[in-house]
This record gives structure tokens, C-alpha cells and sequence, in this order.
């Protein structure tokens, strides 16, 4: 029997200006904007085959059958692919990722937006940036991140659901505001701890109210998010530094205190959020920043990066390093 397949790659990304909490958790509308750049180098690589020969969805994550929570994220986010293009055949997904998951790297992030671009392809949809940017967001949120190139903001969006859920919320996606090629930055990744954590960011978002924090940090993100703009712009990389740092710590502090509290990071985590504004301090150019999970990112200028991999090797004792230019957006592969 004939399939339907399209190949996407799509690259993780990391939010120098954070959200953290939904306006709606099934819209997946941010409480407050972000802005991010996209990580050279890590990978998802997703096929999607619609056949008639399927009888339920099928998922396999580098070459694993998965069932539960991970499939059905996936067969919901297909429906609602199916639905806008009024297919009626299930799919098999194969997806393989060449960093840890689950970890704090925005794995879910590139995940579904290469699962939307390859889903959307297969399918026979045309669509355009931002409207996979929106559609990736029902799958996950920074997943809208990961569509667009480069240096990327997401707005938050003004409008809530009107027609069908695929179609919803369509001015809530993330558009380019700089090419991976304007600022030569390098994120070097410290992997303190590899495994999944233990409460995913899409439980964490649903938690964000809980903090007393929470509108506080809502309230504060737009002046930082215009200063982490302007300081991109003008290639200030001490003022991204600050800004980038600050605003990492307060979406911490709403999550440990919210109810429960989560505690993302390890002691190696604290370890490097301490030594780094040292190093800063003593001439070195690097600033921290930490997704929800226990791996700490350390942006810097492309030249600093080897004496920052040496310093957290030698100094702190990470084993395993990943390094991340700024990346392109999600694309098509041929097959």
C-alpha cells in the first residue's frame, strides 16, 4: 500500500529570556514572551509514513517502540495534523536524537518541530513559518522556538481558540530576529546528569501558578526581554550575560517554590552557577543560563570556548561537554 513520508531535522534551542507557565495549558500559550537561539549541531531527525496499512500510530525514539505518554503526545499532535488536513491514516514515526533527552536540553523542543514539519509534509500541507511555528507550540512549547532561525523571540499571543484546535491561537509563534550568523556565540553545555528528569517541563508549566513568584517574574520579563534584545543587537555580551543570568534565576526560584516544589538542579549545578560569574569577573567572557533540568548552559564568543570546556573539565570536573553554535530552523530532508 502507498505511504505518505517527509523527513524534518529541527534543532533544540536555548532561552536566554525564559517562560515558564501557560496562560493556557492546552494552547499552550506562553505567560510571557522569550527569546532564544538555536543550537548548531544537536539534532532531532524525524520521519513521518502515513499508511493505510496501519491500524494505530506508531512511535520508535532511536529505534525503540515507545508506548504510554511519549506516544500518545504523538498521536495527539498528529491528529491534529490529520485534522487540518483531512487525513484519516495512521502514521509510524521514527525519531532519533543525537543528545540526551528529557535532560534540561529542550529535546521536546526540536522533537516537535521536526515532528510538525515532517508531519505537516506528509500530510500534503503548505505551510507557511509561522503557522508550523504555531502548530508545533500545541505539541510543545519552546517546540515554536525551533521552527524559525537563529536568534528567535516567541510573542505570547492575544487571541484564544476560534475553529479547530490545529488551527488555534495561530498569532502565538516565533519569528527570527537575527541570523545564525550575527553574533559568532558558542553554548557550551555542561551534562552534569544525562538521565530524564523526574518532572517534565509540561507538568512544571502547569505548576508555575502555584509559586508566589510567578506573577513577579510575568510581571519583569518584558524590561528583560528588552534588554536581552538590545544587548544581542549591539553585540553586548556582558549585558546578555546579566540579563540572561537573572532571568535563569528567577525562573528557578518560581520553581522551587511552588507546590510542590521542583528542584532541577544537581550540586554540580550550583558548582558551575557559582564559579562562572567568577570566571566573568576575572576576564573571561561567559554567562550561565539553566533550561528545567539540572544541565547548565555557558554562553560565551566562539573564541572563548575551548579555555571555558577546559576550566569546566579541569576546574569542576564535567565529563561531558556538548558545544552549539547558533542553528538554522527546522528543515525538510530529502529521503
Amino acid at each position: 500500500m502507498p505511504e505518505h513520508t517527509a523527513t524534518a531535522l529541527a534543532h533544540p534551542n536555548i532561552a536566554f529570556v525564559k517562560y515558564w507557565g501557560n496562560q493556557d495549558n492546552v494552547l499552550r500559550l506562553p505567560s510571557n514572551a522569550s527569546l532564544s537561539m538555536n543550537l548548531d549541531g544537536l539534532e532531532t531527525v524525524t520521519r513521518v509514513a502515513f499508511s493505510a496499512a496501519l491500524k494505530e500510530d506508531e512511535l520508535l525514539i532511536d529505534g525503540e517502540r515507545r508506548l504510554g505518554v511519549p506516544a500518545q503526545r504523538v498521536s495527539a499532535h498528529l491528529d491534529l495534523i490529520r485534522q487540518r488536513a483531512g487525513l484519516d491514516l495512521k502514521a509510524r514515526v521514527e525519531s532519533r536524537n543525537n543528545f540526551p533527552m528529557g535532560a534540561g536540553i529542550a529535546s521536546s523542543a526540536s522533537a516537535f518541530a521536526a515532528l510538525t514539519l515532517a508531519g505537516a509534509a506528509a500530510a500534503g500541507l503548505t505551510l507557511e513559518e509561522r503557522e508550523l511555528s504555531a502548530l508545533a507550540r500545541l505539541g510543545s512549547g519552546s517546540a515554536c522556538r525551533s521552527v524559525p532561525a537563529g536568534f528567535v523571540e516567541w510573542q505570547t499571543g492575544a487571541s484564544y481558540q476560534v475553529g479547530p484546535l490545529s488551527e488555534a491561537c495561530d498569532d502565538s509563534f516565533a519569528f527570527t530576529i537575527a541570523p545564525p550568523d550575527h553574533w559568532a556565540l558558542t553554548d557550551v553545555i555542561a551534562v552534569v546528569r544525562a538521565a530524564p528528569k523526574a518532572v517534565s517541563s509540561s507538568n512544571g508549566h502547569a505548576l508555575a501558578h502555584t509559586s508566589p513568584f510567578h506573577a513577579a517574574q510575568v510581571a519583569t520579563s518584558a524590561e528583560r526581554l528588552q534588554r536581552c534584545r538590545r544587548a544581542l543587537f549591539a553585540h553586548d555580551f556582558a549585558a546578555l550575560a546579566e540579563v540572561m543570568e537573572a532571568d535563569s534565576n528567577i525562573m528557578h526560584a518560581v520553581t522551587m517554590t511552588s507546590e510542590p516544589p521542583l528542584f532541577y538542579w544537581e550540586p554540580a549545578t550550583l558548582n558551575i552557577l557559582k564559579a562562572v560569574p567568577a570566571w566573568r569577573a576575572g576576564g573571561l567572557p561567559v554567562g550561565y543560563t539553566v533550561d528545567a533540568g539540572p544541565n547548565v548552559h555557558c554562553l560565551c564568543p566562539a573564541e572563548a570556548a575551548p579555555e571555558v570546556a577546559r576550566r569546566l573539565r579541569e576546574e569542576l570536573g564535567v565529563s561531558q561537554l556538548l558545544t552549539a553554535a547558533p542553528g538554522s530552523g527546522a528543515r525538510l530532508l530529502e529521503a
